[in-house]
């Protein structure tokens, strides 16, 4: 087989695009392919300045290098998890990107900054490790996007991981999750506009940008994540990928078009899948004063649960 546009020699094929690239060309194909994205779905206007939440990974590394290659004025936002060697690592390659190209890394370490870390929360509270974790990061990387002014907060989830979190919430009927299973949320209510340019790109094909392009990154799984139903939910699809090339990008997009809109009905008329409709009124965590539900966020009730133990 050889590279669909200049004949030479292939470094990748693409069963569900029918296609296979030279080194050159794949790398202008995930360029494509992320700038289709935020066209289709207006991500980034000219000019925005965008916030990058970076964990040191294949797929926030590999969108953080397409932004800037194409001409996107982005700064970089890394979380000091705390988890053992895996985030001392993960640090570094965050950090040795920005040195290389010269821009901003903001870092913020939970250890240092708020007294915890993950294996802590995940001791402490009852919620699993992947629930402290997120829920740390999404607060961070809000309050670090509005705290500098950024018009956008990006996120390198790709079309793997958004398909694994719809195939879940459609299996459990999530309605309010499912009104927001978008690339796109617009800011509003004290939150950032927040963007997954990835969307039209897997795992393996940000991971194939990174070692064209020699990006170094994180090749270690989270030692946390084991038994995550997320991971599970990508297994499922990634047989379902192998049985019919193409099925994981027809099963979200075809969301999209064509059942987002009634969830979002649902919800707007307020609907809930408790059966109790009892409408969010959102206010200011009188701790922190970010947007809230609760007199106290659910990150500030996390941190004094968790905050003051001894370090793991």
């Amino acid at each position: 087989m050889r590279c669909r546009v200049c004949l030479g020699e292939v470094v990748i094929e693409l069963p569900r695009h029918n296609a296979a690239f030279c080194p050159d060309h794949f790398t202008k194909f995930c360029r494509d392919q992320v700038a289709k994205a935020i066209k289709e779905f207006d991500m980034i206007n000219e000019g925005d300045r965008c916030l990058v939440a970076v964990s040191g990974g294949k797929d926030s590394i590999a969108i953080w290098d397409i932004l800037l290659e194409l001409g996107y004025a982005a700064d970089g936002f890394y979380v000091g998890l705390g988890i053992d060697d895996y985030s001392d690592v993960s640090g570094q390659y965050a950090r040795k990107f920005a040195a290389e190209r010269g821009i901003k890394l903001i870092e913020v370490d939970l250890r240092e900054q708020y007294d915890y870390d993950i294996p802590q929360a995940a001791a402490k509270s009852n919620r699993v490790p992947c629930s402290s974790c997120g829920l740390s990061k999404r607060h961070l990387f809000d309050k670090a996007a509005l705290d500098g002014g950024y018009d956008v907060l990006v996120t390198g989830h790709n079309l793997d991981d958004e398909a694994a979190v719809l195939y879940g919430n459609v299996l459990r009927w999530q309605v309010e999750y499912l009104a927001r299973q978008k690339p796109v949320l617009e800011a509003g209510n004290g939150l950032p506009k927040k963007v997954k340019p990835l969307v039209r790109l897997t795992e393996r094909e940000t991971a194939a940008y990174c070692i064209i392009k020699g990006l170094d990154y994180q090749v270690e799984e989270c030692p946390m994540a084991a038994g995550n139903k997320h991971l599970q939910f990508k297994e499922a699809l990634n047989r379902a990928e192998e049985a019919s090339a193409g099925i994981k990008n027809a099963f979200y997009f075809g969301f999209l078009r064509n059942a987002l809109e009634p969830f979002e009905r649902a919800v707007a008329d307020g609907y809930s899948s408790s059966g109790i409709e009892t409408p969010v009124v959102l206010g200011a965590c009188i701790r922190c004063g970010s947007t809230s539900s609760a007199e106290v966020c659910a990150f500030c009730r996390l941190v004094e649960n968790t905050a003051g133990a001894k370090p793991t």
